[in-house]
């Protein structure tokens, strides 16, 4: 079933890795990180239509805020009712309250399956979801649509020195099967290269929250729940990532790192556009009136009724 995720995934990753290793060559580190990076820019570029729907849902939220409000507080007595009268204010404001979820319920498995993608190039661990498997037997196991080729090549592939398939926690068994393909990685070099990685995730993590909090209305901001999701967006989420950096390989925190500057951008532009239509929105409303009324001193233009006979 999870061969849905784990094929596609990979297919986007190999294509990109072909793309970029037949200009750097495919057992170049670089190559395999952009390989990473533009899949997740692959990924998300399928998915701007919903996030740009989910981004309008939010500011419909926003608007409905108080109608929502009040309507909880009428029919508070009366769930049955209340869920109605919510469903009717919906359909008159066009709002589809799903679409504030699909982006994420979208991008949950993707990363998942990238993990597990990622993780399946070395599967010489004896952990949770690993095979244990001896290195000379995994090197010459294909991943997905990945041949034996493109694991060692995966296996070979250093950026500024370290593995990208290794974490910091990664055990010394592991770290052993790469000495086959450019040498076994001392901890303090997969360090000096995860450990920058797990701090520009963790300020991107940070100044995305940021910009997303900028945005909320007053009335949101000012709300018990909301307020305390704000806090732990800025503060408990990017510290969540320093915590558990350690424990993620390099190419994940690729992955992290591509997908908040990806979230920082999108979010500026999509705002910015969301904007100009609103503002022409609300000026073509208030011209409206004023191009129907008569210029100054002029009368008005009646047309007479015609008499019935």
């Amino acid at each position: 079933m999870l061969d849905i995720i784990y094929y596609p995934v990979s297919a986007i990753l190999w294509f990109w890795h072909k793309a970029f290793g037949a200009v750097l060559g495919p057992d170049n580190g670089i190559a395999w990180a952009l390989a990473v990076v533009f899949l997740v820019f692959t990924l998300r570029l399928v998915l701007l239509k919903p996030a740009i729907s989910q981004i309008r849902t939010a500011r419909q939220m926003q608007e409905l805020g108080p109608q929502i409000k009040a309507l909880q507080k009428k029919y508070a007595g009366d769930r049955q009712q209340q869920a109605v009268e919510m469903q009717k204010l919906q359909k008159e404001h066009g709002f589809n309250p799903l679409m504030g979820c699909l982006p994420v319920l979208v991008q949950a498995p993707v990363f998942l399956g990238l993990f597990h993608v990622l993780r399946s190039f070395n599967r010489t661990g004896t952990g949770i979801g690993q095979l244990g498997m001896s290195a000379e037997a995994n090197a010459a196991t294909p991943n997905y649509v990945f041949s034996a080729t493109d694991v060692q090549s995966f296996l070979s592939a250093r950026l500024f020195g370290a593995p990208i398939s290794a974490a910091i926690t990664t055990p010394e068994s592991t770290l052993d099967s790469f000495a086959a393909h450019g040498g076994v990685p001392s901890v303090t070099m997969i360090a000096a290269v995860a450990i920058p990685l797990m701090v520009i995730a963790a300020v991107a993590t940070h100044f995305n929250a940021r910009a997303s909090i900028a945005r909320q209305s007053q009335e949101a901001a000012a709300n018990p729940q909301s307020a305390m999701m704000n806090k732990l967006m800025l503060w408990v989420f990017p510290l969540g990532v320093l915590v558990g950096g350690p424990f993620l390989m390099i190419a994940i925190l690729l992955y992290w790192v591509s997908n908040n500057l990806w979230t920082y951008a999108q979010q500026h532009l999509v705002f910015a556009r969301i904007g100009r239509e609103e503002t022409t929105a609300q000026r073509t409303l208030t011209e409206r009136p004023v191009a129907a009324a008569p210029k100054p001193g002029a009368r008005p233009n009646r047309q007479k009724r015609s008499r019935k006979k």
